[in-house]
C-alpha cells in the first residue's frame, strides 16, 4: 500500500513538471511571438527613405530628379530588351522565343511614350489604402512601367498571358510597353531576390525569391507585401514581392499613399 501511495505521488509529481515546464514553454513561445509582432509592427508604421536605391534606375529614355521630398521618373517606356513588338526595322526586333506554346502575338506595337511618376521619397503606410488603377502603377528599373494584375475592369490576365513576349512584357493598344508578372529580362540580369523597381507610393517591388526560398501569396498581406530585411534596406522596409501567381504584383491597392502619375 505504501508502495502504492508513493508510486501515485510520483505519478502527480512528474505530471505537475511536465504542465509546468509545457505552460513554461508556452508563455516563452507566446512573448516571442508578441515580439516579432511588435517589432514587424514598428517597422511598418514607420516611414522610410528610398534614396540610396535610385541609382538602380537605368534605362533608355529613362531620368530622374529629386525635388525636397519626392522624386520625379520621366521615362520613354522603351525597354532595353528584345521583343516581337517592336518594329522589324529596329535591332531589338527578335521573333518569340519564349517557352510558352500558346504564345500570340496582339496587334499593338511599342511607341515612345512620355509617363511621369512623382514618387514620395519617404513611403509610410497609408490609413485609408487606394485601389491600383488601370494603366501605370509603378516604374522598373529600366524605366518599363508596372501594370496590375488585370487585363481590364475586373478581368484577369488568364488570356492576356498568352500575348507576354520572352520577357513576359507586351504593348497595349496604345503602345504602353508593360509588365504584369515577373520581368524576366530583369530577374535574369540581376537575380530573382533582385530590386526590380518601385510602385507610386514609393515602397520597393522584389522578385520571387528571398533568403533563398521563392515567395509564395501565402508570405504575403492583402496588397502583396511584407516587412523584412533586404539587401538594400539592412534595418527592414514593407516591400511588395512578385510571385507566380495571380495577383502576381500587386493585391487589393497600395500599402502607401500613392504620387501623381501623368501620360
Amino acid at each position: 500500500m505504501k508502495t502504492t501511495k508513493k508510486l501515485i505521488v510520483l505519478f502527480l509529481l512528474i505530471g505537475f513538471i511536465f504542465i509546468a515546464c509545457s505552460n513554461g514553454d508556452d508563455a516563452i513561445n507566446l512573448e516571442q511571438e508578441q515580439e516579432q509582432e511588435l517589432e514587424q509592427e514598428e517597422i511598418a508604421t514607420q516611414t522610410y527613405d528610398i534614396t540610396n536605391i535610385l541609382s538602380k534606375f537605368k534605362g533608355t529614355g529613362l531620368s530622374y530628379e529629386i525635388a525636397g521630398n519626392v522624386v520625379i521618373f520621366t521615362t520613354s517606356d522603351l525597354p532595353d530588351h528584345k521583343s516581337p513588338y517592336w518594329p522589324t526595322s529596329n535591332p531589338l526586333y527578335e521573333a518569340y522565343n519564349g517557352t510558352n506554346s500558346n504564345f500570340r502575338i496582339n496587334p499593338n506595337t511599342i511607341s515612345e511614350q512620355n509617363i511621369v511618376f512623382t514618387i514620395p521619397l519617404n513611403p509610410a503606410e497609408a490609413v485609408n489604402k487606394e485601389a491600383t488603377g488601370l494603366g501605370p502603377i509603378g516604374i522598373s528599373r529600366n524605366g518599363v512601367v508596372f501594370f496590375n494584375q488585370y487585363a481590364g475592369p475586373d478581368q484577369p490576365l488568364t488570356n492576356e498571358i498568352d500575348s507576354f513576349d520572352q520577357y513576359l512584357g507586351h504593348p497595349q493598344r496604345t503602345g504602353v510597353y508593360h509588365y504584369h508578372i515577373e520581368p524576366t529580362y530583369l530577374t535574369q540580369q540581376f537575380g530573382e531576390d533582385a530590386f526590380l523597381g518601385l510602385l507610386s507610393d514609393g515602397f520597393p517591388v522584389y522578385g520571387p525569391m528571398e533568403n533563398g526560398q521563392i515567395i509564395t501569396n501565402a508570405n504575403l498581406d492583402d496588397y502583396h507585401g511584407h516587412v523584412s530585411v533586404t539587401a538594400d534596406f539592412p534595418d527592414g522596409i514593407y516591400h511588395y514581392h512578385i510571385t507566380s501567381e495571380d495577383p502576381y504584383l500587386n493585391g487589393n491597392g497600395y500599402f502607401g499613399t500613392p504620387g501623381n502619375i501623368t501620360r
